[in-house]
């Protein structure tokens, strides 16, 4: 299995990206390899002498810089360290690729690189909500998709089942629409044409509209909702670690609010293992982030979702 990092990607890169991938190398098996993608001569100079033959080191002398437009800058930087992993996976020469990098650009690489399964309207961003009695759950799009059609969001949810089935161990998952009500009439249009659309899907263990107050119980183990509101429950969620750390409050809970402990979101939908980190991500951020990689390559999530997904749509 090979693993392509991005060494460039991110507000402490290249120092935090190579001492995560170092955390990460003591934990894996020998037959794990991660691939640093970045400028040679300075991923290098981060290295010490024993730790230099511990990567595989492809060079790529451009980096997409956080504030940089991700279409432009993905096509007027070929030889930047996003756009070489992109090509890295297409060509499988790689399993996974995984930056903490512009998030744009690793949308417009999995978009335009190695495209989206085939039916599939768009890819969304995975999320991971801490749940009351341990765990994960997963919430689906936090920010792919901030405007969506019903059917993205009928797409999400048969996407997310099939996340917690296969990553999270879960036989028969709960699927939960994010609303405002949890009456099948409530909610905007969106989420009531939706709602009849999820409910229809049989390949859905779907229980209906679930409010706000139910994202962190055990009502549901997938919540289905547009980019824009995922993406304010996560930002939300993130900021109560931040919080309760500032206070000095420790509890097993609060803790799963730290962002490194999950590492990273994977993008889904998509023909192939692409993981967005944090743009802020720790080397231990990052260490979970490559091991939510190998998570991905061994349960082949993506062959999963494009097998299911066509034997969905061809019937």
């Amino acid at each position: 299995m090979r693993i392509a990092l991005d060494a460039m990607g991110g507000d402490y890169a290249p120092e935090a990206i190579i001492k995560g991938a170092l955390l990460a190398k003591k934990s894996f098996a020998s037959d794990i390899e991660i691939v640093l993608v970045g400028k040679e001569s300075v991923i290098l100079s981060h290295l010490k002498s024993a730790d230099k033959s511990a990567f595989k080191i492809i060079n790529a002398e451009e980096v997409i810089e956080m504030g940089e437009h991700p279409t432009k800058a993905f096509s007027h930087k070929p030889n930047s360290s996003i756009v070489v992993g992109f090509h890295l996976l297409q060509k499988k020469e790689v399993d996974a690729f995984c930056s903490a990098g512009n998030t744009g650009a690793m949308l417009v690489g999995s978009m335009f690189t190695i495209k989206p399964i085939e039916g599939i309207i768009r890819p969304g961003i995975a999320g991971f909500i801490p749940k009351e009695k341990g765990g994960y759950g997963i919430i689906l799009d936090v920010g792919a998709n901030a405007d969506c059609k019903p059917e993205m969001l009928e797409q999400f949810a048969v996407i997310g089942a099939l996340y917690s089935k296969y990553i999270f161990q879960i036989d028969n998952p709960r699927v939960g629409l994010m609303n405002l009500g949890e009456e099948e009439e409530k909610g905007s249009l969106l989420t009531q044409a939706a709602h009849q659309l999820i409910k229809a899907n049989h390949k859905v263990n779907f229980i209906g509209n679930i409010e706000g107050r139910d994202v962190f119980n055990d009502k549901a183990d997938v919540i289905v909702c547009d980019g824009f509101t995922g993406n304010v429950i996560l930002k939300l969620a993130e900021s109560f670690y931040d919080i309760v750390s500032q206070r000095k409050l420790s509890d097993p809970f609060l803790d799963l609010f730290n962002y490194a402990e999950v590492g990273g979101s994977p993008i889904l939908g998509v023909n192939g293992n692409v993981i967005i980190g944090h743009g802020v991500s720790s080397p231990l951020a990052i260490k979970n982030m490559l091991n939510l990689a190998v998570q991905l390559v061994e349960s082949d999530i993506s062959n999963k979702i494009k097998n299911t997904y066509n034997s969905t749509t061809s019937n």
